[in-house]
């Protein structure tokens, strides 16, 4: 069985990863309405991903015995100027589910709680690949975003070939 808090802290992250899945699909839905289907696409499947986060997150707990609750998933409430603005809030909410993370792990650190330190290795490495993402999509709408016709373009396209397929060596949902 678990400890009750490194429970009830893996518990509010599934919260937490199914807030990020609706957060992404906010963004997709930015840019679906600025006409940008190849960065909607892109936020779209990072929904999905943050969606089996939370799906794995839950199996961790039901299969350690632990009653999963449902609570509430805020509502996203960034307003965007520009293309660059969710690009900058992903990054920023990317830092934040890390620090979340890091939190359960110390916690299963200070616990002595081996098994759930090792679930967490996977999203910890997870967590950096997320936050080097969302740099690299800051990085190249800077170099190519202000070249509308050319080099936004090619970006949407390069954004809409994106293709979910998940981790061969992830926690299992």
């Amino acid at each position: 069985m678990l400890h009750e808090k490194i429970a009830k802290m893996i518990d509010e992250q599934v919260n937490k990863e199914f807030y990020s899945a609706y957060l992404y699909l906010d963004f997709a839905n930015y840019y679906a309405d600025e006409g940008m289907d190849g960065f909607a696409h892109w936020y779209e499947v990072q929904a999905q991903e943050e969606r089996d986060h939370a799906m794995m997150m839950r199996r961790y707990l039901i299969d350690n015995g632990v009653r999963v609750t449902s609570g509430a998933i805020a509502k996203p409430d960034k307003a965007f100027k520009t293309a660059l603005d969710p690009l900058y809030a992903a990054l920023e909410h990317e830092k934040y589910v890390t620090s979340l993370i890091n939190g359960i792990y110390r916690e299963a650190m200070a616990q002595q709680d081996y098994k759930t330190m090792q679930f967490l290795d996977w999203f910890i490495k997870e967590q950096g690949e997320e936050e080097k993402n969302a740099e690299d999509l800051i990085r190249k709408m800077k170099l190519f975003g202000s070249d509308a016709k050319g080099g936004l373009y090619a970006l949407n396209q390069e954004l809409a070939a994106r293709v979910y397929t998940p981790s061969a060596n992830a926690p299992a949902m």
